[in-house]
Formats: structure tokens, sequence, C-alpha cells
């Protein structure tokens, strides 16, 4: 997540609060299958997600990553940037809500790689969306410039089929 342009705010005692808004600026990828059965690849850590609002202009999530919980709540997409807020909460809450507030889940393992000075997760996805491989940049900036590694393949970003909140209700093997 980067910290963006700041926003006029409230007024607060006649004078006007500014605050700053953090963007998630990324491109997805998918990950070409061939290259990836030969990668070599770092330790991968399984993740477990559901909404509570799929909302393309306002989607929450909550996660558990290895033995940590979040919750993310995600703005609509416009190019590759997004707003984003995300809050570590306990494990066990994760759960809790993720049983009981949740219908629909998103698993997979998640590879995190560096290429040419960028970090890039590498999403394998299992369950109802086993077979799908997409990879993922964060940015500093929508122009900013960096090197495709060999093993990822046609861009996905714009493609909304593609977005994790989409995947829960629509999974990869019912396309």
């Amino acid at each position: 997540m980067k910290e963006g342009r700041l926003k006029e705010g409230r007024l607060k005692e006649g004078r006007l609060k500014e605050e700053r808004l953090k963007y998630e600026i990324e491109r997805k990828f998918l990950v070409k299958i061939d290259k990836w059965g030969v990668l070599v690849r770092p330790e991968g850590h399984l993740y477990v997600q559901g909404y509570l609002n799929t909302d393309p202009e306002k989607t929450i999530r909550v996660r558990i990553a290895d033995s940590k919980g979040y919750i993310t709540l995600k703005g609509i997409m416009v190019g590759a940037k997004r707003l984003e807020y995300e809050y570590e909460i306990p494990a066990g809450e994760a759960k809790e809500i993720l049983d009981n507030f949740t219908d629909n889940h998103v698993a997979k393992i998640r590879y995190k790689f560096n290429f040419k000075g960028k970090d890039w997760v590498v999403d394998e996805f299992i369950d109802n969306n086993f077979g799908l491989i997409v990879a993922e940049i964060e940015l500093n900036s929508e122009d900013e410039k960096f090197e495709l590694p060999d093993w990822a393949g046609k861009e996905v970003t714009d493609d909304a089929r593609y977005f994790n909140s989409n995947l829960s209700v629509m999974p990869f093997n019912k396309w």
C-alpha cells in the first residue's frame, strides 16, 4: 500500500482537516504453467480469505495468513489503483468471522519473489480455483517501469474475473 495525495477532509473548528489516503497500485499477470513447473520457489504460505462485501466499489475482506488475521477494505479499481486499508486482527476472531459471516472463500498458496529489484507475489489457487496461478506486483505509481519475469504471461489487471472477491463467488473451475 502506498500513501497517495492529500484529500480535502472535514471541517473541524472552522479549519480544513487533511487526511492522507492509502492506495494500492498493483498489476496482475497469469503465470505460465510450463515455466512455473520448473521454477525453484521459496516456501509458500497458506492464505484463506472470505468476503463480507464483494461490491467492487467497497470490498471488505477477512483473511488468515499463516497465524495472523486481517481485515481489509478496498475501494473501486481505477486502472491499476484503488484505495486500500488493512488492519491486523486476532487470528481467532478472523476465523470466527470467516466461519460465521462469509459464505464464499478463496484459498491459495502465496509465494514471494524479488525479480530485478521488484517484489512479486505469486498466488497458486487451490480448492474451487485449482489450476489458476496469478502473479502480482505492487508499484509506487501506475506508470512505474518494471521487467516481467519469464514466468509472467498475459496481463489480467483489468479483467474483473481475476479479482479474488469475484473468484470467491464465481470460481475459476466454473468458467
